[in-house]
């Protein structure tokens, strides 16, 4: 998953979207130590997204540390139009997630973790089916798993050692 990640300018207009907030607890000696954990995702709507969990005392803390964590773990997801090049499987944990390009007008069928990161993405037209666990931490690092693992017709060319119109037929 880390071979996609790209430096990108601070400068670029990011959108971010808290996809959930938990309150967590530490046992201690003398009771419960309680604090908040933030999965948040961030995107620039043209291809670029990225996802963080930012932990803290408060709330609004957590998810300003999550912001600043998900700027640096952006990835470049390839795109053919509104949709994805290809249909790809991923899992993370005990999460199976599906996503299929789909055609014009269709919109984005997916749930509320998978959908936040699509997105914010870019992507406008896809299909997609969460299997097993919908934990929204694993959801969404099974989402940019299949987001990383999307290749391009012209990369997969260069891969194979052939021409681009020979992949596409």
């Amino acid at each position: 998953m880390e071979d996609n990640i790209i430096e990108i300018p601070e400068t670029l207009d990011f959108t971010e979207r808290v996809i959930s907030v938990r309150r967590v607890a530490k046992v201690v000696a003398g009771g419960k130590r309680f604090s908040f954990s933030a999965l948040v995702a961030v995107g620039d709507m043209q291809g670029h997204v990225g996802i963080a969990i930012g932990k803290a005392p408060e709330a609004p803390d957590a998810i300003r540390k999550a912001i600043t964590k998900a700027k640096k773990n952006i990835i470049t997801v390839p795109m053919r139009g509104t949709t994805i090049p290809h249909e790809v499987v991923a899992d993370f944990g005990a999460s199976k997630l599906i996503l299929r390009p789909a055609s014009e007008g269709t919109g984005v069928i997916a749930g509320g973790t998978v959908r936040a990161i699509l997105e914010l993405a870019g992507i406008k037209n896809i299909l997609t089916k969460a299997l097993g666990s919908t934990n929204p931490i694993n959801l969404a690092k099974a989402t940019m798993k299949a987001l990383s693992m999307l290749r391009t017709p012209a990369e997969v060319a260069r891969i194979r050692g052939k021409e681009v119109k020979d992949i596409l037929r």
